[in-house]
């Protein structure tokens, strides 16, 4: 709906601290590793510690999926083994150096894709006057949605120009948006406020007006029960199955909610932390392990299958010194991570986790912190969990003010090789997996980015913010930044 590159200063606009280049044989000399170079005086910055002790498997992992075949690759005796160029694969394709009669493999495709970061722009998808809160794109990259505090959800249809295919107004919501989940056959949107009511809307009717219980009906589907005696709760994250027929929830009541949406009621409810359950979701496609983390520092797996007593998890691991804001899987039911209030994205490996927590898993400080309206003290940066069961620890973005999002990058176009989150500093960063260094930092926004969403397929990133502004972030096929005119957008400052 808004063709045009957003109207910006230089300075708004993104830099990739990888120094990514067009393809050329600069990248065979050796400038880069896989077309994302690595940090100099002069480049990128260090966002964490070296990960030299990166868990093996998923190091190798990662690299199977996302490195090219080995008969691409170019030996020179006596030299280092040199960075594949596209130019050099797309040759070796021709002439089926991979054996695999001149086709790509997925891993080779990762090991392309991934180089194209999508760090140009950004261009402007849409500007609302309130808050944006939640987005995420559809599993085939054909829809994305997105969720503003003003009581509207948007969903946009990305293959037809992101013209606005559903305008939905929200019945009874409380603060905000707080969390949506779209349905594995996208005919069904689900969103939750600080309320227990979760509301299901059908996104496949022809109309796209949905004014709640006006022009359509938004079921509630209802998560309290008459054992709460009438106390009020709210829910911070909501997620479908990916066969469509549960949703799993985290609430303010420090509980873990499953929804039958067959039988139309609450089938599973665990006091699953001491604290608000900021965020929930399932570790695989199987539906069995649960994943949870909340503001009593800790991260959490349930396994339906055999729950070992009432309210008792798994597993728990620990590491984080403040709040858990927002977990991801990687889908292999086995690797995950987490944002948290201490500044880091943490990596777990859930077979490292442990029983129980240990009994003073809470590191005591000497100072008096609150993230919503409070800087990170200078004194607890360098401090690290004496249990830390976590894989790695990326820093650099900053996590306040509100429950900031991360991810994996895509499993299709990037092999999974970088994380990526929003940040109070209004940026979006993304992180090499293995190393740790910030592969790049997109600027833009003047207020907090909540959310940011990498599109399953293409080197397409959308950040959502609290400015109000939903902006794309590409890598051109051409290679070239996008032409900025002199008139800057103007900026509106909400205050609240």
């Amino acid at each position: 709906m808004f063709p045009g590159p957003i109207d910006s200063d230089t300075d708004e606009m993104g830099y990739a601290m990888s120094r990514l280049e067009i393809e050329s044989d600069l990248c065979d000399a050796g400038k880069g590793y896989f077309g994302v170079g690595s940090s100099t005086s002069g480049g990128s910055h260090r966002s964490s510690e070296r990960l030299a002790d990166l868990d093996h498997e998923i190091s190798h992992v990662t690299k199977l999926k996302s490195s090219p075949h080995q008969g691409f690759s170019r030996q020179v005796p006596g030299r280092h083994q040199l960075p594949v160029s596209t130019v050099r694969m797309l040759a070796g394709r021709e002439s089926n150096l991979s054996g695999r009669g001149g086709r790509f493999s997925s891993a080779d495709c990762c090991h392309i894709l991934s180089r194209y970061l999508p760090v140009k722009g950004p261009w402007l998808v849409d500007q609302m006057d309130s808050r944006a809160y939640v987005s995420q794109f559809s599993t085939d990259g054909s829809l994305f949605i997105a969720g503003f505090q003003g009581s509207h959800i948007r969903i946009y249809n990305v293959e037809k120009g992101w013209k606005v295919q559903k305008d939905i107004l929200t019945k009874s919501l409380r603060w905000t948006v707080t969390d949506t989940s779209l349905s594995p056959d996208q005919r069904n949107l689900v969103y939750a406020s600080m309320s227990p009511i979760v509301h299901i809307v059908d996104v496949g009717s022809g109309a796209t007006e949905s004014h709640a219980n006006v022009t359509e009906l938004h079921d509630g589907l209802d998560f309290s029960s008459d054992e709460d005696g009438g106390y009020s709760f709210g829910i911070f994250s909501v997620k479908f199955s990916t066969d469509g027929r549960e949703l799993v929830a985290g609430s303010s009541d420090d509980s873990i909610y499953v929804y039958d949406l067959e039988a139309n009621r609450v089938s599973l409810r665990t006091v699953a932390h001491t604290s608000d359950v900021n965020t929930v979701c399932f570790a695989d496609e199987s539906g069995h392990l649960i994943l949870s983390g909340g503001d009593d520092n800790l991260c959490k797996v349930w396994d339906r299958r055999c729950f070992i007593g009432r309210d008792k998890p798994a597993g728990v691991l620990v590491g984080h010194l403040e709040g858990v804001t927002f977990i991801d899987s990687r889908g292999d039911g086995r690797y995950f991570i987490s944002n948290g209030k201490d500044q880091t994205i943490k990596l777990w490996d859930i077979r490292k986790m442990s029983s129980t927590a240990p009994a003073r898993h809470e590191v005591h400080r000497n100072y008096e912190w609150d993230y919503r309206w409070m800087d990170y003290p200078s004194e607890a940066r360098d401090l690290k969990h004496p249990h830390d069961q976590s894989v790695s620890t990326y820093k650099g973005h900053s996590v306040l003010r509100t429950l900031i999002r991360c991810y994996f990058s895509p499993a299709h176009s990037t092999g999974q090789k970088y994380i990526y989150t929003g940040s109070n500093d209004s940026s979006v960063y993304i992180y090499d997996l293995e190393s740790g260094d910030k592969a790049a930092v997109l600027k833009h926004h003047n207020s907090p980015v909540r959310d940011c969403n990498w599109h399953p397929h293409y080197p397409t990133l959308i950040s959502s913010s609290w400015d109000g502004d939903l902006v794309k972030w590409e890598f051109p096929g051409s290679g070239e930044p996008p032409i900025m005119s002199k008139k800057r957008v103007r900026r509106r400052h909400f205050y609240y």
